[in-house]
């Protein structure tokens, strides 16, 4: 979900939380956002991998497929409807290539009748040499031809003895050819008010799109022009089967994958945040959940999605939706919903994780540097108000030992401290190729804070000496502290307290940089995906997974 999870692991930054989920899902269908926004595509390509040929049509608000009519090409493509430049490769081209190249023009002609349906269109168009259907604002249309100008495509209608107009392609149209040629199959523009589908033809159909094969069907969305946006419009099913073997390896425990499965189901039958914008419910990238397809599906995953088939979390009664969350592995603990995102979920609480430390997870530990002109740029090029960076410091952990607040202070004296899921994040930079992997680390490194000693639950607090001091144990007895043998527990459990400063990390070294060390992957709320693998092998079975990783939820 919120990461690619073998060797380099990445998290989601962007959740959304909310009490009760809205189902998205409709007809047991999913809409899966392929390429979209910055990333649409000029035209895109299909194969058949499993079945023959292609149905062309449109999704109803059901999600139900509404056919017009079929192909029995096997490889075709969608191009943004107007002048196509076709390189010698066989790509298409939205500008004209320098190589040698061919061209489908935007210009048409259409014959004066309209036609009921998709094959009364065909056989009128086969008549003419470079004919093919269209549909156009609701309505079935014969054209022939793809011409440069209005000139041309008179010119050609003239010549044909028909009757008809010279048409251009329209700024939100799709143009369906057999790839590689210019070869026309079908035109479509609804002027956004619907958008093209194709859906695969015979039973069990696997499609190729982009390196990678899929169930389902496909939407081809161009609504106000430019270039179009892909869509897998896919059963609910099909797509879990599609996102285990990218989230969670095929190849681990069975429980761990079914644990993994109700988890995915119940996040993206909760997913909207891209309705609106897009017409889709999930992306396939680490801002919802990783899917690409179900080349890399097992009989071992796709089993695990059978056996816990409609299966979602609930809690008080309601599907949990987007808050089924999940990561990489938590380092020692889990950590409360409140203390990352800032909103408390009663059924997203922290606790000690004593899973992940039976098995060998690979990276767990991570050591990341950073010098203060580095730390300095990452800050003020995210937008933060702050000097040259002299010091950063954990401020304040959690009641689970994962860190709550940092603090950084410049050269001046200013002081930033950020909290939640900032400690984490406020530290990447793909610039540098640095960021911080988890919410469990410590920070050593940088100069010693103004009134240097040691802290006392928080940086703003602290003691000159040892001296004087005293202890309350969990019994209730107050005992004076050794100054010569002091011990303080931390993320890493019992350890010698070395003198310190206000860091709170117990650590002073040269000004020349920082150094964070830590534990985990991720954001360290809801189940732990290591975790489950542990569980997993210790005998455990997916429901008690679950029931570790959520309080107090139900399955169903």
């Amino acid at each position: 979900m919120k990461k690619f999870l073998l060797t380099t692991l990445f998290v989601v930054t962007f959740i959304t939380l909310c009490a009760v989920s809205a189902c998205a899902v409709t007809g047991g269908m999913v809409k899966v956002g392929l390429k979209y926004g910055t990333g649409a595509l000029f035209s895109a390509n299909l194969e058949n991998a499993v079945g023959s040929g292609y149905t062309f049509g449109y999704y109803n608000s059901e999600r139900s497929f509404v056919p017009f009519g079929s192909t029995g090409e096997t490889t075709i493509s969608m191009s943004a409807a107007g002048i196509i430049y076709i390189g010698s490769s066989g790509a298409y081209y939205a500008t004209e290539p320098i190589s040698s190249h061919t061209t489908i023009g935007a210009w048409h002609v259409q014959l004066g009748t309209a036609y009921s349906s998709f094959d009364e269109a065909t056989s009128a168009a086969a008549r003419y040499t470079g004919g093919y259907p269209a549909y156009i604002s609701g309505t079935f249309y014969a054209r022939f031809g793809s011409f440069a100008s209005e000139v041309e495509a008179v010119a050609a209608l003239s010549a044909s003895g028909a009757s008809g107009t010279a048409v251009s392609s329209g700024s939100t149209g799709v143009t369906v050819t057999v790839t590689k040629t210019a070869t026309i199959l079908f035109e479509f523009d609804c002027q956004g008010s619907q958008s093209l589908a194709v859906q695969p033809q015979g039973a069990g159909a696997v499609t190729w799109f982009k390196g990678y094969k899929y169930y389902g069907g496909f939407e081809y969305d161009r609504i106000t022009g430019g270039n179009i946006n892909i869509v897998n419009v896919v059963d609910l099913e099909d797509y879990i089967k599609g996102v285990i073997p990218y989230e969670m390896s095929a190849d681990w425990p069975t429980e761990a994958l079914k644990a993994q499965a109700v988890c995915a189901r119940t996040y993206a039958s909760g997913q909207t945040k891209h309705l609106a914008a897009y017409g889709f419910d999930v992306c396939n990238t680490t801002d919802c959940q990783v899917y690409y397809g179900v080349g890399n599906a097992t009989a071992a995953s796709d089993a695990a999605v059978e056996a816990t088939a409609g299966q979602l979390l609930y809690a008080d009664g309601s599907p949990i939706g987007v808050n089924a969350v999940y990561f990489s592995c938590d380092g020692g603990a889990t950590e409360d919903a409140e203390n990352v995102w800032g909103s408390p979920v009663s059924y997203l609480l922290g606790k000690p994780d004593p899973y992940e430390a039976l098995i060998s997870i690979p990276n767990y530990a991570y050591t990341v540097n950073y010098t203060a002109d580095q730390l300095t740029w990452v800050l003020q090029n995210s937008g933060y108000s702050i000097g040259t960076i002299q010091n950063v410091v954990v401020s304040e952990r959690t009641n689970m030992g994962n860190v709550y607040k940092v603090t950084f202070t410049d050269t001046s004296g200013k002081t930033l401290t950020v909290k939640g899921e900032k400690c984490r994040t406020v530290f990447y930079s793909s610039t540098y190729g640095k960021s911080v992997r988890s919410m469990r680390f410590d920070i050593n490194g940088g100069t010693t804070a103004t009134g240097s000693g040691y802290c006392v639950n928080s940086s703003s607090n602290s003691l000159a000496t040892l001296s004087g001091a005293y202890t309350i144990s969990g019994s209730g007895t107050v005992g004076a502290l050794s100054a010569s043998s002091p011990y303080v527990i931390t993320s890493s459990g019992t350890s010698a307290l070395s003198g310190g400063s206000t860091s709170g990390n117990g650590t002073v070294s040269s000004s020349d940089g920082f150094t964070i060390t830590g534990t985990g992957n991720g954001h360290n709320v809801g189940m732990s995906q290591y975790g489950a693998y542990a569980m997993a092998q210790n005998g455990d079975s997916y429901q008690n997974i679950l029931n570790f990783y959520y309080t107090n939820v139900a399955i169903g």
